[in-house]
């Protein structure tokens, strides 16, 4: 029988205080019912969910990262050493104004508090060799080549095997790249009430189940010369005339045209099944980095991978054990409350209902438990709550903890708002120890703060 993975993320105090601090090591497959990790800003949410991820990779499960602030391809930076010339092509961006030392007096400083901080939580050079030679990271940068290149469209462009062995899966995640494509253009992207999305899906779905591709310039062909005269009970032409036809085919050759669009349909294909299997033996990290898109780009974008994400685990045989885990840190605007509804929003909520039974978890990482729709939070098992500073916010996830009153509801509102940094209040319902006060231990992966476009690549090797 294999042992349990247990994920050592800190230590855990007495929430009245007194008693010995004892290791959190909680089991992997917790995370199977989902996470939400909430703080104010300067609460230590980024560290958290990197110590997390850190975590479980040591436990060799495979991470998906949604990265929205630019932080977490830090984790390229879990130097496996001590040694300071690691430092040494970062000095720059981390020196003050003023400051005179040279460049190796403050890789030196880095290094030796970064030695310190490990040191205290149990962690030495074995372990961070240990950990860069199990783990393969990978940072994905739709719409730039910062990181590795993403074929947004893959599932209209590029024909999946889906499509023979899960046509349901596969139509959702076509309708989620015609979607795109068609706010792209500024027209509706609902499936249900757009012509336009109704037309496209049914050409591009033709074509897709005879085992050919159907890639834009194929589809404009189509529009030019229909291979079908009717659609449901009407007739092409009554049911969107040729004059609009031609409009939408003018439409989508201005974006073919258009030499920054090439970005989204060149690189890798969105394929979760692919990107968490084992690479050589060794565990994948995908970090999917929206940093540097606009809310409108991210949304579409993200919209089209959680469905595929959904679509995968969909695919899964059912486990309890956690067989991957997803991350999404800052999910403010993408799993918003009602009527808010984003294209993230749907695969989320399904997700954070559905995943479990198949064996991955989802992990929603916020600045307040408003930012998120209240079927997330009733569908989460384990609670990581740092400082929050406004009433509203604390009600809400009082509320979300199973509607705590009394006595009881104003202690905890009460912790909430007086939490130190970098200290959280930690519940698993899973658990028969109640609440606890969570410190997370010192992250393997320096957290030097969001990376620019340049500094990614240099951190990737390519500068």
């Amino acid at each position: 029988m294999h042992a349990v993975p247990r994920l050592r993320l800190g230590k855990e105090f007495s929430l009245h205080g007194g008693g010995a601090a004892a290791s959190c090591a909680l089991p992997a497959h917790h995370l199977v019912t989902h996470g939400v990790i909430v703080g104010m800003t300067g609460s230590g949410k980024t560290g958290l969910v990197t110590v997390l991820a850190e975590e479980t990779l040591r436990a060799r499960i495979p991470v998906l990262m949604i990265d929205v602030k630019g932080d977490l391809p830090d984790l390229l930076l879990a130097f496996p050493s001590f040694a300071p010339e690691a430092f040494l092509p970062w000095v720059n961006e981390v020196l003050e104004p003023g400051d005179e030392r040279s460049p190796l007096e403050v890789a030196t400083a880095l290094a030796a508090e970064r030695e310190q901080g490990l040191r205290a939580w149990g962690i030495e050079q074995a372990e961070l060799e240990a950990f860069r030679e199990a783990t393969a990271i990978r940072v994905i940068t739709p719409g730039s080549t910062a990181g590795e290149s993403l074929h947004v469209l893959s599932s209209l462009e590029r024909r999946s095997p889906r499509w023979d062995t899960d046509p349901e899966a596969a139509r959702a995640a076509l309708a989620a790249a015609v979607s795109l494509v068609l706010r792209l253009l500024g027209r509706d992207p609902d499936p249900a009430r757009s012509r336009e999305h109704v037309l496209l899906s049914v050409l591009a779905e033709r074509r897709l189940r005879a085992g050919q591709s159907a890639e834009l310039p194929a589809l404009l062909e189509d529009l030019a010369h229909p291979p079908i005269d009717r659609i449901g009970a009407l007739s092409l032409d009554s049911f969107l005339p040729r004059s609009e036809r031609r409009a939408l085919a003018a439409a989508l050759n201005g974006i073919l045209a258009s030499p920054s669009f090439e970005t989204w349909r060149s690189g890798a294909a969105i394929d979760v099944g692919s990107w968490l299997a084992p690479v050589g033996g060794k565990t994948p990290a995908v970090i999917v980095s929206v940093a540097h898109l606009d809310d409108e780009e991210r949304a579409l974008v993200l919209g089209v991978l959680l469905e595929e994400l959904l679509a995968w685990t969909r695919s899964l045989p059912g486990s309890q054990r956690l067989r991957a885990l997803c991350l999404f840190d800052e999910v403010y605007g993408f799993i918003p409350p009602h009527p808010a509804n984003p294209p993230t929003k749907r695969p989320l909520v399904a997700l954070m209902k559905q995943a479990r039974a198949f064996g991955v978890g989802v992990v929603l990482a916020t600045q307040n438990p408003m930012d998120l729709d209240y079927r997330a939070l009733g569908n989460a098992g384990v609670w990581c709550l740092g400082r929050l500073q406004t009433d509203a916010d604390r009600a809400r996830v009082v509320d979300g903890l199973g509607g705590a009153t009394g006595e009881l509801g104003r202690e905890l509102g009460t912790t909430l708002k007086r939490l130190a940094p970098r200290c959280f209040l930690l519940r698993d319902v899973h658990s028969d120890e109640g609440l606890a006060l969570l410190q997370p231990r010192w992250a393997m992966s320096w957290l030097r703060g969001p990376m620019t476009r340049s500094e990614l690549r240099r951190a990737r090797g390519e500068a």
